[in-house]
């Protein structure tokens, strides 16, 4: 990335920019492969070029919230990443996510050059999956949970577990994770008063309670550095 011409490299910083919340000029230094003096030098470059780049000091730049600009062009490279991508998520077992992915797709191949277009089209004739063969779907609520973490909305659960339990909970989303082909929720449940997690896809009703709870102050890391401390200092007891 260091051998990066400084126009390609400028675009590039500003489509960070517009991508996340906040960024960091050792972020983009380490990205990029330049110094963090570089990074200075190319913001200062980017504000004159018009661009309302916002700094706040101590934590990073981004930009004035309301501003926009046209939609971005993809290398050949890039545009053959989101198909092949398109591809795999088409393949997930959660409606949900398959169905959004596939409007969002579609709505960014409309910006794809002409010949682009053609390309893509080509490849998505020559790539196939045999991971979920059937195109099998067991749930349709991922969607809906991502919303309810990233909004702290507090939700009622009906879920039947896998020994065939069934209760209605009340919890406090916190993180989802994906493993052996299913997708799980980790959850504060008021009923328990400790974090549980979920297979979404036992989850049989979910019902938007339209109420706030207070973020929980833990990263994802975090949580699980607890719980394999708590896992670890059991097994111990246990001997």
């Amino acid at each position: 990335m260091s051998n990066k011409p400084r126009i390609s490299r400028l675009t590039a910083i500003i489509t960070q920019l517009q991508s996340k919340k906040i960024v960091t000029a050792t972020y983009l230094a380490e990205k990029f492969g330049v110094s963090v003096r570089t990074i200075y030098r190319d913001i200062r470059t980017i504000e004159d070029s018009g661009v309302p780049v916002y700094t706040e000091e101590g934590k990073g730049y981004s930009l004035l919230e309301g501003y926009y600009l046209p939609p971005v062009m993809f290398t050949e490279e890039e545009a053959n990443a989101l198909i092949t991508a398109a591809y795999l998520i088409g393949k997930n077992k959660d409606q949900s996510l398959v169905e959004n992915y596939e409007n969002a797709i579609t709505k960014i191949k409309s910006v794809f050059r002409k010949r682009q277009q053609e390309k893509s089209e080509l490849l998505a004739q020559r790539i196939e999956f045999r991971y979920n063969p059937e195109n099998a779907t067991t749930s349709k609520n991922l969607i809906k949970l991502q919303t309810a973490i990233t909004d702290f909305k507090l939700l009622d659960i009906e879920y039947n577990s896998l020994e065939n339990n069934f209760t209605k909970r009340t919890v406090e989303p916190f993180a989802l994770y994906s493993t052996n082909e299913n997708w799980l929720l980790i959850a504060y449940c008021r009923l328990r008063s400790d974090f549980r997690v979920f297979r979404i896809d036992l989850i049989h009703r979910i019902i938007n309670l339209n109420e706030n709870f207070t973020p929980h102050k833990m990263t994802f890391k975090e949580y699980f550095e607890i719980v394999y401390f708590f896992v670890i200092k059991t097994f111990y007891i246990d001997l």
